[in-house]
């Protein structure tokens, strides 16, 4: 920041920093004030002298421990210098002082993971994406990715995607995603850095062709997702990822792929599910019925599940039963949309329109606070 050394300060500040040394009472010179050394601080640290920086900095805070400036630049300091204990510990001070500060919250969330401590880092880090981190690019990408890799840790794949695919789309490159991504498709609750060297190759092949899917690069998406399925074909989620390329435009096929994995992985869940979405699609809900109560008995607590099995129930005009299930996955998801609009139409054909109305108005307020976040 461009602030002058005040004269005499140098020699104030080698006083003070070798306190053993004897000196006669005649020529001993005051200790440094707190303002001198904060203005030293803050020039070490705007010329890059970083040791000079850190050891001013950790003087100024034994004068004044609640010291702002200096918590923040020492824990950045610490941060850069990859010294992660210290700076998490300096950083959760700051903040303790600055809940509102989302660069804060990034970079402690940033040190937790790099500490290990990933059940402190993951909140900390979604803290700071809603914050907000000031247009600070680089930190946001290292957040976005750094939460989408804990959010597979730990099986919440969906969100992990949602965030990869936002990371894609502002730019980052494909090839730094590809890991992460395989990670959450596949089910592996595994960081990047975790992957034993026999799967890397699958686990990238398995992002690479979920990008190809998702770009409906057709041919390119079935040339991996082939080639996966050879190399691979007793890996758990591989016919998974095939097959649901292939009930797009091969039904046949596309279920034949999911019956493999269900031999494969007889508790894969998302198998079962697909297959329920799929005969549900095509008006056939006795056939989705068997996937649905098979997931309901394995996971009574999938929301997905009590939402399929209130849109079969409605489909064969138990309305009841529908509006019981969707009452049900709305409590175990409270802000999923699709289960929103199921339950709406459940009321309305139900005949329930003031329920209808409440649950429009939920819709409504829902898509606003995603608009404005």
């Amino acid at each position: 920041m461009g602030v002058q050394m005040i004269p005499g300060l140098a020699v104030l500040l080698l006083t003070f920093a070798a306190p053993g040394a004897r000196q006669p009472a005649s020529a001993r010179v005051p200790a440094p004030t707190f303002e001198q050394i904060s203005q030293a601080a803050q020039q070490a640290r705007d010329q890059n002298r970083d040791e000079d920086a850190i050891r001013l900095f950790q003087q100024g805070l034994k004068l004044k421990p609640d010291w702002d400036e200096g918590l923040w630049y020492l824990g950045t300091l610490f941060y850069e210098k990859e010294r992660f204990s210290e700076a998490r510990d300096l950083l959760r001070h700051f903040l303790a002082q600055n809940p509102q500060h989302g660069p804060g919250w990034a970079l402690l969330g940033l040190s937790e993971y790099k500490t290990r401590e990933y059940g402190r880092a993951l909140p900390h880090l979604q803290r700071a994406r809603a914050l907000g981190l000031e247009d600070r690019k680089e930190l946001a990408n290292a957040v976005f990715y750094h939460e989408a890799v804990l959010l597979t840790r730990s099986e919440q794949y969906h969100d992990s995607l949602l965030l990869l695919y936002q990371m894609r789309g502002a730019g980052q490159a494909q090839e730094a995603l590809e890991e992460p991504a395989g990670l959450a498709v596949l089910g592996y609750p595994l960081l990047p850095e975790e992957v034993p060297a026999q799967r890397r190759a699958l686990v990238r092949m398995a992002g690479a062709g979920n990008f190809a899917r998702l770009d409906q690069r057709r041919a390119d998406a079935e040339k991996l997702l082939r080639e996966m399925v050879d190399e691979y074909p007793r890996e758990p989620g591989v016919h998974y990822q095939y097959g649901l390329l292939l009930l797009d435009d091969r039904p046949a096929e596309g279920i034949a792929e999911m019956e493999k994995e269900l031999t494969i992985t007889p508790s894969y869940v998302p198998a079962r599910l697909r297959l329920a979405e799929y005969y549900l699609a095509q008006s056939e809900p006795a056939k989705a019925r068997p996937y649905v109560d098979e997931v309901i008995k394995m996971e009574p607590g999938n929301a997905t599940a009590h939402l399929l099995l209130g849109e079969a129930l409605g489909k064969t005009g138990d309305d009841a039963g529908s509006i019981r299930e969707l009452e049900l996955a709305r409590e175990l998801a409270p802000k999923r949309g699709k289960v929103l609009w199921a339950l709406l139409r459940a009321y309305k054909a139900a005949g329930r329109q003031s329920d209808a109305d409440r649950i429009r108005a939920e819709i409504e307020n829902l898509s606003e606070a995603e608009s404005a976040r």
